[in-house]
């Protein structure tokens, strides 16, 4: 797919002034609406002594958007803030992949731009890594007692078929396959090909950490803030197609 550039501030960081650092993947697409928002809700978080890493990655907008992205790494010379950029729309898979590939964190955690997740949740999602009690973590968004918009019962629905079928084929257990928040050791996720280029990079990811020897999967209830289309919501029926033969490839054909 296409390739990118990267915009970013001037900003060095030693990593033996923190504990650790988190590496927060943001894949973005015409998200004007949103963006300020959500980066500063992120920067607002709390995770004790772990450093942020802010990895951006657009996927070609064509309104405000890194306009606006721009503005905001200007503002906030203090956090690492890296901006790329690719040159053709590419998916959000590809820009995930980017994002990883570009990371220095030793904890990754991928963070939809659009305001569904809340990043005040961080804290609860890597505490099982750091506790060496998880090598992943899902974050569910059919579990628990926190807040959940009531919204579509067929698209519910379909997420929770496709979670079924992915489970089936990777022996897991898990309420929520599709869920936006994933957390990775970086060990983890690095030695992860990603091949899908859109949506079908959930069932792919989940299909090949699935067959890592010992691995340590948790799954923790969050809150979902979900969105209607009206309201911007991007993911349709084509996309659960895709999902379903992406559960198929990954796991009946794996190498």
């Amino acid at each position: 797919m296409g390739n990118y550039y990267k915009w970013t501030q001037k900003l060095y960081h030693n990593k033996t002034n923190y504990k650790m650092i988190l590496s927060i993947i943001i894949p973005v697409f015409n998200e004007e609406k949103t963006i300020i928002q959500l980066l500063t809700a992120v920067l607002n978080s709390k995770i004790g002594d772990i450093k942020k890493e802010l990895i951006i990655v657009d996927d070609k907008s064509n309104d405000n958007t890194v306009k606006l992205i721009k503005n905001f790494i200007d503002k906030n010379k203090n956090t690492i803030i890296k901006l790329y950029q690719n040159s053709v729309n590419s998916g959000k898979g590809y820009s995930i992949s980017q994002g990883i590939k570009n990371s220095t964190g030793d904890i990754l955690i991928f963070q939809d731009a659009d305001l569904e997740y809340d990043p005040n949740e961080y804290n609860t999602l890597i505490k099982p890594i750091l506790d060496n009690k998880a090598d992943v973590v899902y974050g569910s968004r059919f579990r628990g007692s926190k807040p959940h918009r009531i919204l579509f019962f067929w698209h519910t629905l379909g997420n929770q078929f496709l979670t079924f079928i992915s489970n089936m084929f990777t022996n897991l257990n898990l309420s929520d396959m599709e869920t936006c928040y994933k957390v990775f050791k970086r060990e983890i996720i690095t030695q992860i090909n990603i091949t899908e280029n859109r949506f079908g990079m959930e069932p792919e990811i989940t299909a090949k950490i699935s067959r890592i020897k010992g691995i340590r999967i948790y799954e923790i209830g969050i809150s979902y803030y979900g969105r209607t289309y009206e309201e911007g919501k991007k993911i349709g029926w084509k996309d659960g197609v895709r999902a379903i033969y992406a559960i198929l490839k990954h796991n009946l054909f794996k190498k």
